[in-house]
């Protein structure tokens, strides 16, 4: 029989605000947004003095003010919250090998094997805390259950600077009158569809039929059974060990809706260099070009995609692969987001091209790689970029984000 599992799920609280507020003491204890760095641009998250006042993340920053007229805007600092995360997942590796980066500011450590050594899982969590706190200023709200959902759930519970513990014996009660929606993997679209089975709790979810839930959704019905009665059996899966990286990706939320086609290029330019280092960094190429569009009413957006006969990396190539794709659609309305990723990957080959103008393109590109990776990403870049260099890079951690970033690369 295998051993019970004790898990724990932190969550740092208001990361990027409480980050920016320790970094500035003036901004301590006042209500700060943390937005993008560009002029039009959505909260990313916003201190608690700001969410007393109402201020949401997704707000714009007028409706942000609105709620609260002495709001604080910030800029973020991409480079300065992955740093710090990772020097947190460095002090979450010294209680357990088992560390799972769920994202920027959240993580789960399987400390089952741990427990020997520090005692008890609460008081792993509460070493951990006092660590954080000392090393960063910030806190951290811990989840502590028998698996991921559970302790995920529990360190939601308890905001900011809470310890929650689910026990094995707790978790029917815990869960027979808790809305579905606090779930991890139930959104929205599938709670509208549960409540419209008369389905609103957990409870209800674990004790519903799990032949009504397959007919209605397939074989996510045993799973979604599953999750109602707080069982989930997936494991921690430490940095290295993740499923591979199936393509390279970017998207930009425009500053302003765009409908100048040359405007349009110029930012596709700069997606397809963003996603061109990032492949060539992790030394791969692919053959499909994917490229999507959502317009400026927010609602309406499109994607295509198309493969080549042979594999690419470099930035110049991506983009007219992107640009080809453009060229075969009418815009309907002004651009809001852009977005291009390069997937059907393989490893790149080692052997150098046979034309003389093929080599001198792949050894600048190299040159241009290789100043970047010393000196930070968009030092070096294409001419037609320079007049909005100051605004260049994406304004979000892309969702590929890891604390060492990414390692594992699926290649054919």
């Amino acid at each position: 029989m295998n051993k019970p599992r004790t898990i724990l799920h932190v969550d740092m609280n208001a990361f990027f605000a409480s980050v920016e507020q320790q970094v500035n003491p003036e901004l301590r204890g006042k209500p700060i947004a943390v937005v993008g760095g560009g002029g039009r641009t959505v909260i990313t998250t916003s201190s608690y003095e700001a969410r007393a006042k109402g201020v949401k993340t997704g707000m714009a920053i007028w409706e942000g003010k609105r709620v609260c007229p002495e709001l604080i805007i910030v800029a973020g600092d991409n480079r300065k919250y992955s740093y710090t995360s990772g020097k947190i997942n460095e002090i979450f590796r010294d209680f357990t090998p088992e560390v799972e980066a769920f994202s920027i500011d959240e993580s789960w450590l399987d400390v089952t094997h741990s427990l020997g050594i520090f005692g008890s899982a609460e008081t792993i969590a509460y070493r951990i805390k006092a660590r954080i706190k000392h090393s960063f200023g910030i806190t951290c709200s811990v989840g502590i259950a028998p698996n991921k959902l559970l302790a995920k759930l529990a360190s939601d519970m308890q905001k900011p600077d809470g310890l929650t513990i689910i026990a094995p014996e707790k978790v029917a009660q815990v869960l027979e009158h808790m809305p579905i929606n606090v779930l991890c993997g139930i959104g929205r679209k599938m709670v509208r569809h549960l409540n419209m089975m008369s389905i609103y709790t957990c409870g209800e979810l674990g004790r519903c039929d799990e032949a009504r839930l397959t007919r209605k959704f397939g074989i996510v019905g045993a799973r979604l059974k599953r999750m109602g009665q707080g069982v989930d059996e997936s494991p921690v899966i430490p940095f290295g060990e993740e499923d591979e990286v199936k393509s390279v990706g970017h998207s930009r939320t425009l500053d302003q809706d765009i409908d100048d086609p040359a405007e349009i290029r110029r930012f596709l330019l700069q997606l397809s260099e963003m996603v061109g280092s990032r492949a060539r960094k992790y030394n791969v190429s692919g053959k499909t070009i994917h490229l999507y569009v959502r317009y400026a009413d927010f609602f309406s957006s499109w994607g295509k995609q198309t493969t080549l006969k042979s594999y690419i990396s470099r930035s110049d190539d991506i983009y007219q692969a992107a640009l080809g794709i453009l060229n075969t659609v009418e815009l309907e309305q002004p651009v809001r987001l852009l977005g291009i990723s390069l997937s059907n990957l393989q490893t790149q080959s080692e052997q150098l091209p046979l034309f003389i103008e093929e080599r001198k393109k792949l050894e600048a590109t190299k040159a241009m790689d290789a100043v970047n990776l010393r000196f930070g990403d968009m030092v070096v870049t294409y001419g037609s970029l320079l007049p909005g260099k100051e605004n260049a890079g994406s304004h979000v951690i892309p969702p590929s984000w890891k604390p060492d970033g990414i390692k594992s690369v699926s290649v054919k």
